[in-house]
């Protein structure tokens, strides 16, 4: 028995011995030719199929991440001439500063305000104290760390009734301390949520701006040649032969707090009129621009509401629920946004304006809105006159309508299409042009008109309590509708103090849908936001504008170029 299993075993050293490739090697020599190429298709066949399966494999698990590289040609009306975020101006200051500097806290993707400089903040003492930790490595573009000291400086410059700075509403009340160089606290008069969103405000390098005196801010080359802790810094500027700036060159800040921009750099270059960026925009000499429309733009909503204002003190028909109604619904806001805004716009019933989180009072669907209208009308009493072709009640006066509006081409082009809808309604409807400041000094401020075809900038933060709020009736307040309702002043102070993003966007859905039932105004339209971007450009994303600088919100994220890795190789940001 031990001699067979020794044979055995001496056998299976025998024909072991040979590599197995050798030995697929020759047993494939020793076919037929025929045989041979069957075997080398099939072995081709497994082979491709097998490549392609952990091609396959490794596309289904690799994940495409921004890549850094690339630049883009930004196109701007107008020429910046502060770069200064507490004197900034004009859409290309605003634009400029955006780029350069940045805040305590910034913007998300989302519209969300996170920390930028800030690392951390803490809210107490049932919401007027708010203290922010400074990220320990944060720089300005200079090299220079950013303190706790900077940020007080900013402030206070801002304070300074003497800089005529346009932030300083924001910040009159507010009480700023350093308590150490990384840490900073405000202490508010009273409890105000949207109080983060000032924090946003680009913070100075206070040993550059220190000594200079506030009558030569303005002169400053720190204005042309901004220093601050954004995205991108200035590396290059050209002017024509009357010194005024064409272009500038903008390079990735590295040391940028929320990370090093993907693109390497941004180009913008300044025309004198639409017309010009059209054109440029056209013949490729600039990539982006915002404000042509074509079928390429990204479209975001202003946080601008606007519609027809009705003031009874004036009119005072217009004190009647039914009247307010009819008028409403009869405006076909769909026809108007063709005609008037050549569709871009969004129309709408209530005073908060799309992107703010909510869904919003739905814009009603009649198959007849003037019959809809003109039954509401008549549920009230009013009778239409076929011989004098007017609405009446009582035998009072006829109704009509007088709008108030801006010498804007829009907005004379929008009072039109009111004009036209009211007036097929049966209600004669006549239209007064102001020059915007005769209008603002004349008409609003004295609340001299029975109906204002007017635009209402709410704003990211959504406090529409200057707007509303019944005590905002009389000039300097906003309120232009001098609406009243109890309920509506409750939620406005409300959300002032409401720091959860969830009772946010539920109370303003709240105050939405009353102000709306009320109709205080006919509302019209949000107008959109158009950002034409070249077709390689990715990441660009906009919620909401409330200014054109605000498509910057997220710019350090926007990338040309992208890479695959594995998901455990996924850079964090």
């Amino acid at each position: 028995m031990q001699e067979r299993l020794s044979g055995v075993l001496d056998h299976m050293r025998r024909r072991y011995s040979v590599p197995v490739l050798e030995r697929l090697s020759a047993y494939i020599q020793s076919l037929a030719p025929g045989d041979k190429l069957i075997v080398g298709i099939l072995g081709t066949v497994v082979i491709v199929i097998s490549l392609l399966g952990l091609y396959a494999l490794e596309r289904s698990v690799l994940v495409e991440v921004p890549a850094y590289g690339g630049t883009l040609t930004e196109g701007i009306v107008g020429a910046p001439r502060f770069g200064n975020p507490l004197l900034a101006l004009s859409d290309a200051d605003r634009d400029l500063v955006a780029l350069t500097y940045a805040g305590l806290m910034g913007q998300n993707a989302d519209g969300a305000l996170v920390p930028v400089l800030a690392e951390s903040f803490e809210i107490t003492e049932e919401g007027k104290t708010y203290t922010f930790v400074l990220r320990d490595d944060v720089t300005f573009s200079d090299g220079t760390p950013v303190t706790s000291e900077d940020v007080v400086y900013t402030v206070q410059k801002a304070q300074d009734p003497s800089l005529k700075s346009p932030e300083f509403a924001n910040w009159a009340n507010i009480a700023v301390e350093a308590i150490d160089a990384r840490t900073v606290r405000f202490r508010l008069p009273k409890a105000y949520a949207p109080f983060l969103e000032d924090t946003t405000l680009g913070i100075l390098p206070a040993h550059l701006w220190r000594n200079i005196r506030n009558e030569e801010f303005p002169f400053s080359n720190l204005m042309a040649n901004p220093v601050g802790a954004g995205p991108f810094k200035v590396s290059g500027i050209q002017r024509d032969k009357n010194g005024l700036i064409t272009e500038y060159e903008l390079s990735a800040f590295k040391q940028y707090a929320l990370g090093r921009p993907y693109l390497d750099g941004i180009h913008l270059k300044f025309y004198e009129d639409q017309t010009k960026l059209a054109a440029a925009l056209k013949n490729g000499s600039i990539g982006s621009a915002y404000g042509i429309p074509n079928a390429r733009a990204i479209r975001a909503p202003y946080a601008r509401v606007f519609g027809v204002f009705f003031n009874s003190a004036e009119n005072p028909a217009f004190a009647e629920l039914a009247v307010r109604h009819a008028l409403s619904i009869a405006i076909d806001r769909t026809g108007l946004i063709n005609n008037a805004l050549g569709g871009y716009a969004t129309p709408i019933m209530g005073p908060v304006p799309p992107g703010s989180g909510i869904d919003g009072t739905p814009v009603p669907v009649f198959e007849d809105r003037f019959a809809e209208a003109r039954s509401i009308l008549e549920s009230a009493d009013w009778e239409y006159t076929e011989e004098e072709q007017v609405w009446k009640k009582d035998d009072g006066a006829p109704l009509t309508v007088t709008i108030k509006t801006s010498n804007v081409p829009e907005l004379k082009a929008v009072a039109a299409e009111i004009q036209k809808d009211w007036t097929t309604l049966g209600v004669p409807t006549s239209l007064e042009i102001y020059e915007p400041g005769a209008l603002s000094q004349e008409v609003i401020r004295p609340r001299s008109y029975a109906a204002l075809l007017f635009g209402m900038v709410v704003g990211r933060d959504r406090d529409l309590f200057a707007f509303w709020n019944s005590s905002e009736r009389n000039d300097p307040g906003l309120n232009i509708a001098a609406y009243v309702n109890g309920d509506v002043d409750d939620l406005l102070e409300t959300v002032r103090t409401e720091t959860e993003r969830a009772k946010i966007r539920e109370d303003l859905s709240e105050i939405d849908s009353l102000i709306a039932a009320d109709y205080p105004a006919a509302f019209t339209h949000v107008p959109d936001f158009l950002y034409t971007v070249p077709q390689g450009l990715k990441g660009v994303t906009i919620r909401q504008i409330t200014s054109p600088s605000d498509r910057f919100a997220t710019v350090a994220s926007w990338y040309r170029y992208s890479q695959e890795v594995w998901p455990f190789l996924v850079p964090s940001r």
